[in-house]
Formats: structure tokens, C-alpha cells, sequence
């Protein structure tokens, strides 16, 4: 009897363990396969899609690794039409360089906003993981539709082209077009380059300026060192990455490179008025640190002109010398110099400026070079502690008549 109910226990045992088995084969058997490009490592990366072409339509691209070391890439739009289907991919260089497609990616939803893609691999079959990926040198773009293509809806650099956060500023003032001015900002990207914006306000429907890096100050002046897009006059935008400049040929520039360049933008009437000055600004070592000296030039043999000069400190040393007169005839051109001494004790020519505008009565020079061949410079500091004074002339057939005068460095008090 004893032995019966220990057998039977032993059979019911039995069961109950086959019973578990086939419970666990059976579930097992009902759970799909997981996908290991589906399972997410926690590592992500997100980049903006800008507005391009339609407004109100810009989201995200949010790249997600995968156990298998692939990429989930997520584009997430807002503004996108119900119904729309927006062909996407990541191109080949900067967005301002523009490029072929590397990869093409699954269209955006326009009801949702939404497009998913598992990415292993370049269009031409070369891998490209999520590592590589952070380091691509490319940029997304999202199309209006398959038939129009040319119509960008959303973009955004991604890789080594985005951005750091650090950028520079600066001012692109008016010259020969009343009314057009603004800046131009540099922004460094990982890849140590940078991306120039050119913003200008004023310029003309349907315009095209052209835009460079000259050599020197604007003072001084010399020729193209980088060829920027052209300022679109419709937006008043231009925008280069400054790796590459638009003339075969042209060195690219990093952003650092920019900061120490010698030299000055200038932006264009046309490809046909390049002698035409838009908009103009110093760059570089040529920038203004804030600080400066004025001096007053007080009218002599002619009544009613006066004005003053000022010196304002560059980053490199030197000064830009800005001289201001009222009261010049519209036609006149003044010779203008730093003589040794005081205006009291009268002397030689030490430094010549830029004549003077009758028209405008400004003068703007550089003082680290003259006008006259062999003539010293100055910097900021020397020109504090020279002993000198400013003549300002009637006119190169009459540099005996002053029109305006003024002791500067030691002689000012």
C-alpha cells in the first residue's frame, strides 16, 4: 500500500514536469524572433531639419545604434501635409556644398510627419555604420515629392558637419549702395571648418551678388583670396562652407584660419558692377578691438571746414584712421598727412592717408601702410605716443592751403 502511493506520486510528479515542459516549447514556439537590427544599445544622436523651401515644415533626425552595430535613423516632421510622401537620403558633403546621395531612406509619412530606416550600408553597397555614421561627412534632405525633387522641404548637416556652438560675427557695412548692409557669422563644425553666413538687408528682388575674402584691410585692399555663394538679393543669404571655395583653385580656409585671416569681405552689385560695393567689412586680424583715440581737426584757411580723426585698434596691432569732415565741397579731393612735430612747429610728411571725399568727407586708412611708397607704419600704440599732427589739404595742386588741422599723440591736450 505504501509502496503504491509513493509510485503514484512519482507518476503525478512526471506529469506535472511534461505538462511544464511542453507549456515552455509551446510558448517559445509562439514568440517571433527577435531582430537584432531592432534592438536598440541606448546610444543616440540628434540633428536638426531646418525650413528650407516650404515654411512651416522642420523636425529632427534622430540616428539610434543597434546590437548589430547598424543605425535606426528617425526623421520626425512637423507641417508636412496629410497624404504627402516626401523622398528622403543623406548626401554626400555639406549641405552649402551640396553632393550625390549616399543613402536613400525610407520617404516621410506626410499624415504622420514620420519616416523609419535600418541603415547597414551606402547605396553602393559599402558599409557604413553608426560610428561611421556620427562621422560622415553628409547631410539629410527631404523632398516635396518624388516628382519634385528640386523642391528641399528640410535639411540639416549631419556627422562631421554639424555644428559646435562656436561661431564669429562680423558687420557688413554700406558702401556704394545706399541702404544694404548686415553681417556675415562663421560657424565651426567638428571637421574644424566652418559654415558663412551672409545676411544683408536692402538688397534687390532677384538680385545676385557676388561675394569674396579680399587680401588686406578694406582700407588697403587687394584681391580675391575665397569666393563665397552669391548673396541671393530675393533672401538678402548666402551660404558656404569655407572648406571650398567656388573658383577652381581656392585654398579653403578652417574656422580658425578665418579668425587670423588678413583680410575683408566685400559683397557685389552684379557679376557685371564688381566694381560696385554693396556691403564691406573688415575680418580676421583686421577686426576692431573697441578701442580708440579721437582727435579734433580744427578748420584753418578755409571756413567751415572742421571735423576730427579717429583711430580705432585692430586685433593685429595697427589702427584703422578714420578722418570726418563737414563742410567739404562735393567735388573735392583733400590730401591728408601725419607731419613730425606739433602744428605750432610745422614738419615733414611722416604718413599719408587716403585723400579725403569731398562728397562724403571721410578718409579711411590703415595705418600699417601709407600711400607713398617707403613710407613707415604705425601701430595703434605708436600712434598714441607720436609727435605729430594731421594736415588735412584743399587739393594735391594746392597743399599749401589747410583746410583743417590738429595735433595728435604727445602734441594733443
Amino acid at each position: 500500500m505504501k509502496n503504491s502511493l509513493i509510485i503514484n506520486r512519482i507518476k503525478q510528479g512526471a506529469l506535472l514536469l511534461m505538462s511544464a515542459l511542453i507549456f515552455v516549447a509551446c510558448t517559445e514556439d509562439d514568440m517571433p524572433a527577435l531582430d537584432p537590427d531592432e534592438v536598440l544599445t541606448g546610444q543616440s544622436k540628434s540633428y536638426d531639419l531646418d525650413e528650407v523651401a516650404v515654411p512651416g515644415i522642420s523636425g529632427t533626425a534622430v540616428l539610434e545604434e543597434t546590437s548589430t552595430g547598424s543605425t535606426k535613423l528617425t526623421i520626425t516632421l512637423s507641417g508636412t501635409p496629410d497624404g504627402g510622401q516626401h523622398p528622403a537620403h543623406i548626401h554626400f558633403n555639406s549641405a552649402a556644398t551640396g553632393g550625390g546621395i549616399a543613402v536613400s531612406l525610407t520617404p516621410v509619412n506626410g499624415t504622420t510627419g514620420i519616416s523609419e530606416t535600418i541603415i547597414s550600408r551606402q547605396d553602393d553597397g559599402s558599409s557604413l555604420t553608426y560610428n561611421q555614421l556620427l562621422d560622415f561627412d553628409g547631410y539629410i534632405n527631404v523632398h516635396l515629392s518624388a516628382d519634385d525633387l528640386g523642391t528641399i522641404v528640410a535639411q540639416g548637416d549631419i556627422g562631421s558637419n554639424e555644428l559646435t556652438g562656436e561661431t564669429k560675427t562680423y558687420t557688413l557695412n554700406e558702401a556704394d549702395v545706399d541702404g544694404i548692409s548686415g553681417e556675415i557669422i562663421f560657424e565651426e563644425r567638428r571637421n574644424g571648418f566652418a559654415l558663412a553666413t551672409i545676411s544683408l538687408t536692402g538688397t534687390p528682388d532677384g538680385g545676385v551678388h557676388p561675394a569674396h575674402i579680399h587680401a588686406n584691410s578694406a582700407a588697403i585692399g587687394g584681391g580675391i583670396l575665397f569666393t563665397f555663394n552669391p548673396v541671393n538679393g530675393t533672401t538678402g543669404m548666402s551660404m558656404t562652407d569655407t572648406r571650398e571655395g567656388m573658383m577652381d583653385g581656392e585654398e579653403g580656409y578652417t574656422y580658425d584660419e578665418i579668425l587670423e585671416v588678413d583680410g575683408y569681405v566685400n559683397v557685389h552689385l552684379s557679376a557685371e558692377a564688381l566694381a560696385t560695393i554693396v556691403a564691406q567689412g573688415d575680418i580676421g586680424s583686421n577686426e576692431l578691438t573697441g578701442v580708440s583715440q579721437t582727435y579734433p581737426l580744427a578748420a584753418v584757411a578755409v571756413a567751415g571746414i572742421s571735423g576730427e580723426i579717429t583711430f580705432q585698434e585692430r586685433i593685429n596691432g595697427f589702427a584703422l584712421a578714420t578722418i570726418t569732415l563737414v563742410g567739404t565741397p562735393v567735388d573735392g579731393s583733400h590730401p591728408a598727412h601725419i607731419h613730425e612735430n606739433s602744428a605750432a612747429v610745422g614738419g615733414g610728411i611722416l604718413y599719408t592717408f587716403n585723400p579725403v571725399n569731398g562728397a562724403t568727407g571721410v578718409s579711411i586708412s590703415d595705418t600699417r601702410q601709407g600711400m607713398m611708397d617707403g613710407e613707415a607704419s604705425y601701430n595703434y600704440a605708436q600712434i598714441l605716443t607720436v609727435d605729430g599732427y594731421v594736415n588735412v589739404h584743399l587739393s594735391a595742386t594746392e597743399l599749401a592751403t589747410i583746410v583743417a588741422q590738429g595735433d595728435i599723440g604727445v602734441n594733443f591736450e
